[in-house]
C-alpha cells in the first residue's frame, strides 16, 4: 500500500493511556464475533416488529422511572404521563405521538443539548449539558466526543452493543447496493469516527482492508487520538484479527488512496470507502489528472452537503457516490437509495430511528418547517434523543421507489439535507459560537468595521469542491486579504484539541477566499453569520 504507517510515535500521556486501556479490555471479544447477512436480516426484522413496544419500554425505564431526568421533567411540564403516552401511541402510532409531544413542548434543540442556551418551556427552565442526556440503560465502552466540532467538546463512551446495531444496518445497506463483498476502507480525520467505522466494518463480511487518515497524527494533535487508534489495533491483535494501520492521505494529496483503490480493482475486486463528500471530489479530480481509472469503485459520502455538482465530479472518475446521513452521537440515520431522484436521496434507518418535522408548529419554536426532529429507538443508543433537532432540515417523502432498502421497511426517504444553524466545510462542522466571536469582535477589532460587516459563506465550485468565502463590506476600507484569511483560520482552531485538529484539516481540504462585498441578507432581513449558498445562486 502507498504511504507511510503512522503508529511509530512516542507514548501518549496518562489520560490517553487510561482511555486506551479501558477500550482495550472490551474490544477483543467484539472483534472475534461476527454476524452473517442472514443473522443481520433476522435482527433487523425483529427490531422493526418490536419498534413501538421497545420504544415504550425504553421510555418507561430511562425516563419515567427517573423523575429527576431532563426528559421526565419535560413530560411532567407537558402534562403527559406514561399511560397518556401509551394511549397516544395506540391511537396515532409512534410518529403521530412524537408529533403531539413536539407540539406539547417535548423536544430539544442542539443549543439546549449542548448547554449553550437554557431549555425553557413556559415556566420550566433547565440548564443542561450532554452528560445529563446520556442513556442510563447503555453500557459505556468506546471513547468518543459529542459535538466537539462546533462547541465545547463533550466526551462520552459508546456501548459496543450500539456499534453492533449500527453494523447490522450497514451490512444491509451495502448488500442492497450489491456490496456484501466489497473491499472496505475508511478515509476521514483521526478520532471516534474512524474507530467507529473500523469496528462496524469488522462486524461482518471481510475485515476492513485499509485505513486512511486525512490529518497526520504528528501534526500537533492531542496524544489521545494516537493512543485510541493504537488501542484498536492492539485489541485486534488480542482477538487474532488484523486491523489495518493508518496511512496518511491528505485531501491535498489523496493519491495513496487512489492507488490503493486501483490495486483492488486490478485484483478483480471492488473497493469501497467512507469519507467526506468534498474529500472524494478532490480524490476524483486528482485521480483523473493522474490518469488513474477508478471505474468500479464506491464511496459512502457523509459529513457535509451532497450536491449534484459533487456527485457529477465523483462519477467522472468512475467512483459511484452513495450518500449517508448520520452523526457520531446517533450513528447512521439514513442510507443511499438505489433509485434516487436527487443527489442525496436516502432511506431512513427506521429500525434505529424515528423522525418527524417541525411543520407549521416550527414557527413557535424557532425551527424551520422542514427541520428534522430525531428520536433514537435502540436501547443502547448513547443519548436519550427524543424529538431532538440537530440543526438540520430536509425534504421528506413517502413515495415508493422500488429499491431494496424500501423492501427492508426503511421509509420515508429524505433529501436536500442542509444545516440551518451551522457551517460544515470539508467534512468539518465549526463552532458557531467561536465564529460569532471572530466575525463580531476579533476581525473588526483588528481590521476595522462593525459586527455586521463580516460574513462567512459556504459555496462550492463547479466541480463540487468546498469553498469558504469571507465577505467583508467594502466600506471597511483596505484590508490585507491573506492576513485576514489567516486570522480567520487560526481563530477557528482556538480551544480544544479537536478544534486544533479541525483547523489543520480545514487548511488542507477547503479553499478560503476573501471577497469585498456586502454580507448577504435573508428574506427576513437578517444578516446571518454563516450562509450556505448553492452554486448558481
Amino acid at each position: 500500500m502507498e504511504g507511510t504507517p503512522l503508529d511509530r510515535r512516542p507514548l501518549a500521556n496518562p489520560r490517553g493511556l487510561l482511555i486506551g486501556a479501558r477500550f482495550l479490555i472490551r474490544v477483543p471479544e467484539f472483534l472475534r464475533r461476527q454476524f452473517t447477512l442472514e443473522e443481520a436480516r433476522t435482527i433487523h426484522a425483529a427490531r422493526l416488529r418490536e419498534r413501538e413496544s421497545r420504544f415504550l419500554h425504553f421510555v418507561e425505564q430511562a425516563v419515567f422511572d427517573r423523575p429527576s431526568s431532563v426528559l421526565a421533567k419535560l413530560f411532567e411540564h407537558a402534562g403527559v404521563s406514561f399511560h397518556d403516552l401509551r394511549e397516544l401511541m395506540l391511537r396515532e402510532g409512534l410518529e403521530g405521538a412524537l408529533q403531539r409531544l413536539f407540539e406539547a413542548g417535548v423536544y430539544m434543540t442542539s443549543d439546549e443539548f449542548k448547554g449553550r442556551t437554557p431549555l425553557v418551556r413556559g415556566s420550566l427552565r433547565l440548564d443542561i449539558e450532554p452528560a445529563s442526556l446520556r442513556n442510563p440503560l447503555a453500557a459505556f465502552h468506546v471513547a468518543a466526543r459529542s459535538g466537539g466540532s462546533r462547541s465545547r467538546a463533550a466526551p462520552f463512551l459508546m456501548d459496543l452493543a450500539y456499534i453492533r446495531a449500527c453494523a447490522v444496518a450497514c451490512a444491509l445497506y451495502l448488500d442492497a447496493h450489491g456490496g456484501s463483498r466489497w473491499v472496505k476502507a475508511t478515509w476521514e480525520t483521526p478520532g471516534a469516527g474512524s474507530r467507529f467505522r473500523l469496528l462496524k466494518y469488522s462486524s461482518f463480511g471481510d475485515r476492513p482492508a485499509a485505513w486512511f487518515t486525512q490529518v497526520h497524527p504528528s501534526d500537533g494533535l492531542d496524544p489521545v487520538f494516537r493512543w485510541s487508534d493504537r488501542a484498536l489495533r492492539w485489541g485486534g491483535s488480542l482477538a487474532g484479527v488484523r486491523v489495518p494501520r493508518p496511512v496518511f492521505a491528505s485531501p491535498e494529496d489523496p493519491l495513496p488512496l487512489a492507488r490503493w483503490a486501483r490495486s483492488v480493482l486490478d485484483a478483480g475486486a471492488e473497493p469501497h470507502w467512507f469519507s467526506f463528500s468534498s474529500s472524494v471530489v478532490r480524490l476524483a479530480t486528482a485521480a483523473r489528472e493522474a490518469g488513474i481509472d477508478l471505474t468500479g469503485s464506491h464511496a459512502t459520502l457523509a459529513g457535509e452537503p451532497i450536491t449534484e455538482a459533487r456527485v457529477a465530479t465523483i462519477r467522472s472518475a468512475g467512483i459511484e457516490p452513495l450518500p449517508r446521513y448520520g452523526t457520531i452521537e446517533a450513528g447512521p440515520i439514513a442510507y443511499a437509495c438505489r433509485n434516487p431522484e436527487f443527489a442525496d436521496h436516502m432511506h431512513l434507518v427506521r429500525d434505529l430511528h424515528a423522525i418527524i418535522q417541525a411543520g407549521r408548529y416550527g414557527a413557535e419554536t424557532g425551527l424551520p418547517e422542514n427541520a428534522i426532529l430525531l428520536t433514537a429507538l435502540h436501547p443502547a443508543a448513547p443519548f436519550q434523543m427524543l424529538n431532538f433537532s440537530m440543526g438540520d432540515q430536509a425534504n421528506v417523502d413517502r413515495e415508493s421507489c422500488g429499491c431494496p432498502l424500501e423492501s427492508l421497511g426503511w421509509q420515508p426517504r429524505i433529501s436536500h439535507v442542509r444545516s440551518f444553524e451551522k457551517l460544515t466545510a470539508g467534512g468539518v462542522t465549526f463552532d458557531d459560537t467561536a465564529i460569532t466571536k471572530l466575525l463580531e469582535e476579533t476581525l473588526p477589532e483588528r481590521f476595522g468595521g462593525s459586527p455586521t460587516d463580516y460574513q462567512l459563506v459556504e459555496e462550492e465550485s463547479e466541480r463540487g469542491d468546498s469553498l469558504l468565502v469571507l465577505r467583508i463590506h467594502p466600506h471597511v476600507g483596505p484590508v490585507p486579504g491573506g492576513e485576514v484569511a489567516e486570522a480567520l483560520i487560526s481563530g477557528l482552531g482556538i480551544g480544544s484539541p479537536v478544534h486544533r485538529m479541525m483547523e489543520r484539516h480545514l487548511r488542507s481540504s477547503v479553499d478560503v477566499r476573501v471577497e469585498r462585498s456586502a454580507p448577504l441578507i435573508t428574506r427576513s432581513s437578517k444578516i446571518m453569520h454563516l450562509h450556505v449558498r448553492p452554486r448558481g445562486d
